[in-house]
């Protein structure tokens, strides 16, 4: 997903020298070529990113479209209150590229696990939260991001589902990735290979289920959802997120405010930190959101 972010926005400062991109000190081996090709449009902070949305915040207010860069947990976390403050307070043009969502970077403990962050950054206003899927995902919805009004978060991923589409993405547009009948699975983030292999295995039981990107996170377009679920019975979310706050509670705040007749289950993170290392998959198995996992949630609601 960085190398088609990457793509993106090359393609995008090529034809808009307002364009920016800050790093606090990461990217290395990657923003090389943009640093060479667009020497004024490229600022690395250093180890700051509190003092990246700070830059960020001043050089919006000049025009400037303004991109920063950091693992997942550290332009979102670590900097909240200017975030909230500097950029959703005044409604600037920043996109938060938050790389390594969920596990990615499992191996390096849970100080970079960025499991909490689409909760907490779709409780700020004046704000567009997303998480691709994969590569043309990503490429997507960095072009669309920079014309957004106000502030954007991007959550990307080391790897994600990059099977071709035929069609383009759209912010607050969800992608049907395969239709199916009586269950759909809205699924944020990389973590829809795991549901596609869940979905093979209980294909092979006769279940088809209707997977659907919902990659646009906030806002969250109410009459699509709606329509989207009012012909199932059963709505399954997965997320390599913390449940509370996430995709599932949205749905299931949305669900009963409606007063919709559909089942729901959900699967995430549960409310608690890793407490071992590894890499994302084994992580993922340990925090129960395994393609065997969501195979057992769908065989349960079928």
């Amino acid at each position: 997903m960085r190398s088609d972010f990457l793509v993106a926005l090359v393609e995008l400062a090529e034809s808009d020298k307002n364009i920016m991109l800050l790093t606090a000190d990461l990217g290395f081996s990657v923003f090389e070529e943009f640093e060479v090709r667009f020497p004024n449009q490229y600022i690395n902070v250093g180890i700051a990113e509190q003092a990246m949305a700070g830059i960020a915040a001043g050089l919006a207010m000049e025009g400037k479209k303004v991109f920063t860069y950091s693992i997942g947990n550290f332009p979102t976390l670590r900097c909240i209150e200017q975030i909230r403050n500097d950029l959703c307070y005044h409604d600037l043009n920043v996109n938060i590229i938050g790389m390594g969502g969920g596990y990615c970077y499992g191996s390096l403990g849970m100080s970079h696990h960025a499991t909490e962050d689409i909760s907490i950054m779709c409780s700020l206003p004046n704000i567009t939260v997303m998480a691709p899927t994969g590569s043309s995902e990503t490429y997507d919805l960095v072009k669309q991001a920079v014309n957004q009004n106000g502030v954007s978060y991007i959550r990307l991923e080391k790897n994600g589902y990059n099977a071709p589409f035929t069609e383009r993405v759209k912010i607050g547009r969800p992608r049907i990735v395969k239709s199916g009948e009586e269950i759909i699975i809205l699924v944020i983030g990389s973590i829809l290979t795991e549901v596609v292999k869940a979905a093979k295995k209980a294909n092979e039981k006769g279940i088809f289920p209707t997977i659907v990107s919902l990659h646009t996170v906030k806002p969250f377009n109410d009459s699509v959802i709606e329509k989207l679920i009012c012909d199932y019975s059963v709505v399954i979310t997965v997320e390599e997120n913390n449940l509370f706050g996430g995709l599932g509670s949205l749905l299931a705040h949305f669900i009963l405010t409606k007063e919709l007749k559909i089942k729901l289950r959900t699967i995430g993170i549960k409310d608690k930190y890793m407490s071992v290392v590894g890499d994302q998959d084994y992580l993922r198995r340990q925090a129960n959101i395994s393609d065997s996992d969501i195979l057992n949630a769908i065989l349960g609601c079928a």
